[in-house]
């Protein structure tokens, strides 16, 4: 190998990768938010603006294109809720995995700690119903409070969440909107249009509701797209419920059928637990009986 081959083989060793994140720009503003995050009604949350360095959300973006005819999409598709996700980081490109991990480090957990004010945080590294999610025009996802235990790890309490956006030129008159609930379902307290580099994180209690429950109206090929990650608390005795849909007030009409897709939730998240199945074959079973339920 000439000596000029290998000067730049090692430019190409050390050359970092695209800025993820800036912990000094969020850390100089971390006692304000946290009061803000902690004060916050419906529940506890905050909303962030430009979160990512945004060279490296723009590489996410690109690779995002490249992925809708990658193996190993889910879809969940049901009464309550009709989008995909992808949640192998085998499967995930350079730029979205280097994300991933990063909001997954310690350094990115223990300010996720000071923010929220929840300590030991942990990570999933089997991105359990996270990962990043895509759904596109006719897409929704019903107002619910999230499973509060990780289904193989019984001892795993859910505790936050955090979801990125990738979504640029996003129109209001699209839907989408993140809509967060008050505590006993009565209002919508905050919508939350998914655009570029917005983040959202929040307390996931039982009561902490939220959804974009309006059928999307993006043209076809738009995609709404987020990256998602829960954090857990190690506990000895967890509270313990699968994911729970809420109906609107003045949707009386959906009231049997969000409780009977609620029970076959709780049914996939036991079978999940106790057998180990995974998430692509349990969505094909609730949306079989789903169809069923409506004919």
């Amino acid at each position: 190998m000439h000596l000029q081959e290998l000067e730049t083989l090692k430019v190409k060793a050390v050359t970092p990768a695209a800025k993820i994140f800036d912990y000094s720009k969020w850390y100089s503003q971390l006692g304000a938010l946290s009061k803000k995050y902690q004060d916050a009604s419906p529940y506890p949350h905050i909303i962030l603006e430009n979160f990512l360095e945004p060279e490296g959300l723009n590489q996410c973006i690109s690779e995002f294109n490249t992925l809708n005819d990658t193996g190993g999409w889910i879809t969940y598709k049901h009464f309550n809720e009709d989008k995909r996700g992808l949640n192998k980081l085998d499967l995930l490109p350079n730029a979205i995995k280097s994300t991933i991990n990063e909001l997954n480090s310690p350094s990115f957990l223990e300010l996720l700690s000071q923010l929220t004010g929840i300590n030991h945080l942990q990570k999933d590294d089997d991105l359990e119903g996270g990962g990043i999610h895509q759904s596109t025009r006719g897409g929704f996802l019903n107002i619910h409070a999230d499973f509060t235990v990780h289904p193989h790890h019984r001892d795993w309490q859910r505790r936050v969440n955090v979801l990125v956006y990738l979504n640029k030129d996003w129109q209001e008159e699209w839907e989408g909107k993140l809509e967060l609930w008050d505590t006993e379902m009565k209002a919508c307290e905050k919508k939350v249009l998914p655009v570029f580099n917005r983040c959202v994180i929040f307390n996931t209690d039982a009561d902490s509701y939220h959804g974009h429950p309006e059928p999307m109206t993006c043209p076809e090929g738009v995609f709404r797209r987020s990256i998602a990650l829960y954090y857990y608390t190690v506990e000895k005795n967890p509270y313990r419920r699968a994911t729970n849909y809420q109906a609107r007030p003045g949707e009386g009409g959906k009231q049997i059928l969000v409780k009977w897709d609620n029970f076959m939730v709780a049914l996939y998240t036991e079978i999940k637990g106790r057998l180990g199945a995974n998430d692509k074959l349990i969505s094909n079973i609730l949306r079989f009986f789903s169809r069923k339920k409506k004919s």
